[in-house]
C-alpha cells in the first residue's frame, strides 16, 4: 500500500508541477483516485500525515515572535473575524435549508453552527506551504497571516477541549517554566552543530513539546507549536528550521493525500462542497475590510487575506469530532474535505498571481486604506544613498560590509524579516525593514539618488519581480542580482537585471583570487 500511494501522489504532483501548479493540488488528487479505485487509507498515511503537521506548527513556533500575537492588527483582526463570520455563515446556511438545494434541505440550527465555526479556521498547513515556497514568511503579510492562524489555532484546541470534556489535569501548571528553559534548549541546539545531529535535535524537542502536552490532557501540537516559540529568536534557530524544512514538506504529502481517503462523494454532496467554496468570497472580503480598519497599508490587506482564503485541517477535525458525539451527520464531513480541497487548490492558483493582480488593482484596493499608518508601515531613506542592498541574509550582509568599507555611509540595506532589520540595527548598520515585491515601497522612496541595487535573494521568482517593480517606478539605475544556476543566469539577464552572479561560480572565483594572494600576486604567478 505505501508503494501505491508514494507513485500516486509522485505522478499527480509532478503532472501539475508541469504545469506549473503547485504540487499538493497533484497530492490532494491522488487521496481521491486512490479512494475511487477502492484503496483504502492505513495507519502509514495518517503516521505521515501527524509527524508532518507537528513539524509544521515547531517551525513555525521557531520564526514566530511572541510580541506579534499580541498587536491589534493580529488578536483583533482573529477574534472579530470569526465571529462575524460565524454569524454571517450560520445564517447563509439557514437560508440554504429554504433553497430546496440537495443536502441543504432542512438543515438544522445545530448543523449549521457547527459548520459554520469549522468553516471559519483557515488553514495552517496550506498556508505556511504557499508563504514558504514564495519566500513570503518573514514579509509584513507573511507575519500577520501566521499570528491569526496561531491565534485561530488556540480557539480550535479550546473547542477541543471543550466538545471532548477533556479537561487539562492539575499538572498542565507545571507546563509554564517551560519558558525559563530557553538558555538550556538554546544551549542545547547549539551543541548539535550543523550535521544531520541539528535536524534530529529538531525532531526530538517537537515530539517531545508534543509528548508532554499530551501528557497532561492538552492537544500535543499545541506543545510543538509552543516548543518552537521559546526556540523562536535563538541564534540557530532559522538554521534548525531550515534542516526540518525537507522532513516537513516530505511528512506533510500524507496529510494531502489523507484527505482524499475521508470518503466518497456523491454528486449532490459535490454540489454542496461547490456551494460552500462560493462563500470563500466572502471569507476574503471580511480579513480585507477588518485588516484595513486595523490601519494596515492595502497592499498588506490584500496578500494577507487572499492567502488566508481557504478552509482548514482544523474544520475536519472539528466535525469529525461533532460526527462521534452525533452532533451532526456524517454527510457533512464529506462535503467539508471536498470544500477543504477546493479551498486550497483556489489559494494555491490565486496567490501565485496575486502580486501581479495588486499591481493591476492597486490605485483600488488603496481606497480602502485608513488615513493613519502603523509605525511599522513607514519608509525611511536618506537622500544620501547611492547603494542599495535588498535581502540582507548572508550574502547580502556580505556584500553590504564590503560595499560600506569601499563608499561609506553610501550603501543601505533592506530587508523583510523585521527581527533580521532589528539584530543588524543594534550592530550598527544601516538598514530599515521593507518587502522588495511591494510596488508601494518603491513608490514611496525617492530613488533618485540611488546608482545601484543589489538583489541578494535565493528567489529567481522574487528578483524577477522586484526588478519589474523598479522599473515600474521609473528607476534608471543599474541591477546586480545572485543566481545559483545557469539557467536561472540567463532568466534573470532577460529579465532586464544588468549584471548575474553565479553564487558558486564567483565564490569559486573570489576563494581562488583571496588565496593566491597568501603566496603571491596573480602577476608574480603568471610571469612563471
Amino acid at each position: 500500500m505505501e508503494f501505491i500511494w508514494i507513485f500516486f501522489a509522485f505522478i499527480c504532483g509532478l503532472l501539475f508541477r508541469f504545469g506549473d501548479l503547485p504540487p499538493l493540488i497533484g497530492y490532494l488528487l491522488a487521496g481521491f483516485l486512490l479512494h475511487l479505485l477502492g484503496f483504502e487509507a492505513d495507519q502509514s498515511i495518517q503516521t505521515l500525515a501527524d509527524i508532518g503537521i507537528t513539524l509544521m506548527l515547531f517551525t513555525i513556533g521557531l520564526k514566530l515572535n511572541t510580541k506579534d500575537l499580541l498587536k491589534r492588527e493580529i488578536w483583533a483582526t482573529a477574534t472579530s473575524h470569526m465571529i462575524l463570520w460565524c454569524s454571517l455563515s450560520f445564517a447563509l446556511l439557514l437560508l440554504l435549508s429554504f433553497s430546496g438545494l440537495p443536502e441543504f434541505i432542512g438543515l438544522n440550527d445545530g448543523t449549521a453552527g457547527i459548520m459554520a465555526f469549522a468553516l471559519s479556521f483557515s488553514s495552517t498547513v496550506c498556508v505556511v506551504k504557499l508563504l514558504q515556497e514564495s519566500g513570503e514568511m518573514a514579509t509584513r503579510h507573511g507575519r500577520v497571516a501566521i499570528g491569526i492562524l496561531v491565534m485561530q489555532d488556540i480557539v480550535a484546541v479550546l473547542y477541543l477541549v471543550a466538545i471532548t470534556g477533556k479537561v487539562p489535569s492539575v499538572w498542565a501548571l507545571s507546563l509554564i517554566p517551560i519558558i525559563w528553559l530557553k538558555p538550556v534548549l538554546n544551549r542545547l541546539i547549539e551543541h548539535a552543530g550543523h550535521s544531520e545531529l541539528l535536524p534530529l535535535a529538531g525532531i526530538f524537542l517537537a515530539f517531545g513539546g508534543y509528548q508532554l502536552f499530551e501528557l497532561v490532557g492538552i492537544k500535543g501540537d499545541l506543545g510543538a507549536l509552543i516548543v518552537g516559540m521559546v526556540l523562536s529568536g535563538t541564534l540557530k534557530s532559522a538554521e534548525l528550521a531550515k534542516s526540518l524544512l525537507s522532513f516537513k514538506d516530505l511528512f506533510l504529502i500524507g496529510f494531502f493525500v489523507s484527505i482524499g481517503f475521508t470518503a466518497l462523494p456523491d454528486w449532490s454532496m459535490l454540489f454542496a462542497a461547490v456551494v460552500l467554496s462560493i462563500l470563500l468570497i466572502g471569507k476574503f472580503i471580511l480579513f480585507f475590510f477588518i485588516l484595513c480598519a486595523s490601519r494596515l497599508r492595502g497592499r498588506t490587506a490584500f496578500l494577507g487575506s487572499l492567502v488566508l482564503t481557504n478552509f482548514s485541517e482544523f474544520g475536519l477535525i472539528v466535525v469529525a469530532l461533532s460526527v462521534d458525539f452525533n452532533l451532526i451527520e456524517s454527510k457533512w464531513l464529506v462535503i467539508l474535505a471536498l470544500s477543504v480541497s477546493f479551498s486550497f487548490i483556489f489559494t494555491s492558483v490565486t496567490y501565485r498571481v496575486a502580486h501581479k493582480i495588486y499591481a493591476k488593482w492597486k490605485h483600488r484596493v488603496k481606497r480602502f486604506e485608513t488615513k493613519l499608518r502603523l509605525r511599522e508601515d513607514v519608509f525611511l531613506l536618506p537622500r544620501s544613498t547611492e547603494i542599495l542592498v535588498v535581502g540582507m541574509g548572508r550574502v547580502g550582509r556580505g556584500a553590504y560590509v564590503s560595499l560600506n568599507q569601499l563608499v561609506g555611509e553610501k550603501v543601505w540595506g533592506v530587508d523583510a524579516n523585521r527581527d533580521r532589520v532589528k539584530v543588524q540595527k543594534r550592530q550598527g548598520m544601516r538598514v530599515f525593514p521593507g518587502d522588495g515585491e511591494d510596488p508601494d515601497l518603491w513608490e514611496n522612496l525617492d530613488m533618485s539618488c540611488i546608482k545601484l541595487v543589489l538583489l541578494a535573494l535565493p528567489s529567481v521568482n522574487d528578483s524577477h519581480n522586484i526588478t519589474e517593480q523598479l522599473r515600474k517606478s521609473h528607476y534608471h539605475g543599474k541591477i546586480a542580482a545572485i543566481a545559483r544556476y545557469e539557467d536561472d543566469e540567463q532568466d534573470l539577464l532577460h529579465a532586464g537585471i544588468d549584471k548575474v552572479f553565479n553564487f558558486f561560480t564567483e565564490a569559486g572565483t573570489g576563494f581562488a583570487d583571496e588565496s593566491l594572494r597568501l603566496i603571491e600576486t596573480p602577476k608574480e604567478f603568471l610571469s612563471k
